[in-house]
């Protein structure tokens, strides 16, 4: 697992982000064992307590659940995982739209835009 860490965000958001998309991207499915603080700790060469707060948010969040004395599974509940990919997915569009207004496209050159990588995609 190797994650090249950004200075501007914090590690603990880092790993969240890299554990929901492992989420949604079905490489952790609902159920699994998720690794421990030492592991995970110890696989990404950080502080214990950085991943131990990455855990207490993800619970928070509903998205990981402890079960006592067997340690932190992916939620069951495909509800929250769909609401995880969205949340994602709203991200990834916010700064492709920003980019490309940036670029001075606006609204309706943008779905052009987008119409025709979709068409070339469906043609290949």
């Amino acid at each position: 697992m190797t994650i090249e860490f950004d200075n501007n965000l914090p590690i603990y958001l880092q790993i969240m982000n890299y554990i929901k998309g492992e989420i949604v991207t079905g490489k952790l499915k609902p159920g699994d064992k998720i690794l421990s603080v030492r592991e995970l700790a110890s696989e990404m060469q950080i502080n214990p307590n950085t991943v131990q707060r990455t855990f207490q948010e993800l619970e928070r969040e509903e998205i990981v659940e402890t079960r006592r004395g067997m340690g932190r599974y992916v939620t069951s509940k495909e509800e929250t995982i769909m609401t995880i990919k969205k949340e994602m997915a709203k991200d990834i569009l916010d700064r492709f739209i920003r980019g490309m207004q940036d670029l001075g496209f606006q609204g309706e050159d943008i779905l052009a835009a987008v119409a025709e990588s979709i068409g070339t995609k469906d043609g290949e």
